[in-house]
């Protein structure tokens, strides 16, 4: 505890407190109304602190950091709009569950609402997009003083890791005059050991985690389930745990299910047996007849729901009970039929059903058998001569990914085209995104930040518009000293709305002013303003070498306009690839 003054003796308890209970990472913008709590962060030999001019880029880079990393990470920003500028990655950390302690320093109450300079409305300005909001509070360097604010950082991680939830919290931080370090005499009066010093190494309130383990009970009812089902099968969608690969995998040999598996379920690449997963289920349900003669009777979901159109609208309408496995005490069932909502271990469900219907049944053939009928037609519809594509663009880099990389991708249409395309491949690489709230705002600083906070090389995937709105997270890199390459998808606008009801209901011009909205951005140029590398690829045998080099900018040159026509073309070899139905 530094006993400088009032706000030096507060703010270092608190960081002290945050430092015990596990926080290793903090970003900041600089203030400064926040400077109390920035310097206390910035001298805590346990806590990394990033500086980040930009708030929102900043926000997104703490996000980031803890999707990589599954811990909490601290944000703090100074009075005013700056606050506001968190909003958007407080959004993506509430729907997907990522631990984020947003700090914003602020002006006293006297201060608020005559006019002072750089004071807005900061109390629960996220609303119900946080597990936990506090005014903290101005108060005396006095014993109950420092154990409120000891006492508040422990329960602002509690929150974010989750009670069950994980997700944002919110601590607004009024401070008073002297900001900086300035000595007062006697401005400290506390003498209550706890209060000075609290436990030592230890925090001062220590929080245990909600158990998860499943119940005897509930192992032998839904083993009892897949063990009568005639027809079943496991979604994997979006989850971080690489520890899930293992059990599942067991437990679809043992049922006889395929494992339709979303790549950032951590289930589609990695070094764990690969037999039963399916990759290309968005492309094999298109096909009314096939969909029609693989519909399961019962369906067992991990992770969050896919990305994948065709996937949801077939489980909507199929009529398989569903059972559903969320530890998170989330409710992530858009089809609205699931017959079960699991809060328990996705790990241990799997090992323990697993372990209850013992030995291995036949592999379900007709998925399997589509599966590799469908991989052959999209590798022979996209491994050409031909020019770059954006389906074939995920063909190479999963070609390209190696063991330890990161890899973190848009919303959009890269999100989608690695879902469908993606091959299954032994490398143990972290698939990440940010799928909650699915903007494409932000996108390169939460890879920077993943990157920064894993020491993973990373690849961040993302088109001309998304590396628009976040080019300023590019600064970011002067301090990041892993690998960053940021391949960016060039087809001058917003691809995705190609494939909407809008692109045929409007004229050309509108369409292209409204929804295409080309901009020209020159990857080239935005890379020479923050002095990074930039490489050019126009063919996918450029790739491997391009992301070798080390950070920097890959520009992928694609054609917008016959993108549409490319991916019916894929569907339409899938569908006349898939073997012949009874």
């Amino acid at each position: 505890m530094d006993p400088t003054n009032r706000n030096t003796a507060l703010a270092s308890a608190f960081v002290e407190e945050l430092a015990r209970g596990g926080l290793r990472h903090a970003v900041l913008s600089p203030g400064s109304r926040s400077t109390p709590l920035a310097l206390a962060l910035w001298r805590a030999p346990e806590i990394e602190v990033a500086v980040i001019v930009d708030e929102r880029s900043a926000s997104f880079f703490a996000l980031g950091a803890a999707q990589a990393t599954r811990t909490p990470v601290a944000m703090l920003c100074t009075s005013g709009t700056a606050a506001a500028n968190l909003h958007p990655a407080v959004c993506e950390a509430d729907e997907s569950a990522i631990p984020l302690i947003a700090l914003s320093a602020d002006r006293p109450p006297e201060l608020r609402g005559i006019g002072a300079g750089q004071t807005v409305d900061q109390l629960k300005l996220y609303g119900s997009s946080v597990r936990w909001f506090c005014e903290v509070g101005n108060h005396e360097a006095d014993d109950d003083g420092l154990l409120h604010y000891r006492s508040v950082a422990c329960r602002a991680l509690a929150a974010a890791r989750g009670e069950p939830r994980s997700g944002p919290v919110h601590l607004n931080l009024a401070w008073r005059e002297p900001l900086a370090p300035i000595p007062v005499e006697g401005a400290v009066s506390a003498t209550d050991p706890l209060a000075l010093g609290g436990r030592d190494t230890r925090p001062l309130t220590a929080v245990t985690p909600i158990d998860l383990e499943p119940s005897e009970f509930l192992l032998d009812e839904v083993a009892g389930h897949i063990g009568a089902a005639g027809s079943g099968m496991i979604v994997a969608g979006r989850q971080l745990d690489p520890e899930l690969r293992e059990p599942l995998s067991h437990l679809a040999r043992v049922a006889g299910f395929p494992i339709l598996a979303e790549p950032t379920s951590q289930l589609r690449c990695g070094p764990h047996d690969r037999s039963r997963v399916v990759t290309a289920y968005d492309q094999l349900l298109r096909d009314e007849r096939f969909a029609a003669a693989v519909a399961p009777d019962l369906v067992l979901r991990f992770g969050e729901m896919p990305t994948s159109k065709p996937l949801r609208a077939w489980l909507a309408r199929s009529g398989a009970d569903q059972i559903v496995v969320d530890p998170r005490g989330g409710w992530n069932e858009p089809t609205r039929r699931a017959a079960a909502m699991l809060r328990a271990d996705p790990t241990e469900l799997a090992a323990g059903w697993a372990a209850r219907l013992g030995e291995e049944r036949p592999a379900p053939a007709m998925w399997l058998d589509a599966e590799r009928a469908a991989r052959a037609a999209i590798e022979a519809e996209l491994d050409g001569a031909g020019p770059i594509t954006e389906p074939g663009l995920q063909l190479a880099l999963g070609r390209a990914h190696r063991d330890g990389d990161l890899v973190y991708t848009a919303s959009s249409m890269p999100i989608r085209d690695q879902e469908a395309f993606l091959p299954t491949t032994e490398a143990d690489a972290l698939f990440l995104c940010n799928r909650g709230a699915n903007g494409i705002d932000g996108l390169v600083s939460s890879g920077i930040g993943a990157a920064h906070a894993s020491g993973r090389p990373a690849t961040v995937l993302t088109g001309d518009l998304g590396l628009l709105h976040d080019i300023g997270g590019l600064a970011a890199l002067r301090d990041v000293s892993t690998p960053v390459r940021i391949v960016v998808v060039d087809n001058d606008g917003g691809g995705i709305f190609s494939f909407l009801p809008q692109q045929s209901a409007l004229e050309s011009e509108e369409f292209e002013a409204l929804l295409g909205t080309p901009r020209g951005v020159d990857a080239a140029k935005t890379a020479d303003l923050f002095d990074l590398p930039h490489r050019r690829i126009e063919a996918f045998s450029q790739l491997p070498d391009a992301l070798a080099a080390g950070a920097g900018l890959i520009e992928v040159p694609v054609d917008r306009k016959s993108n549409v026509e490319i991916h019916r073309r894929l569907s339409a070899a899938v569908a006349a690839a898939i073997p012949k139905l009874p």
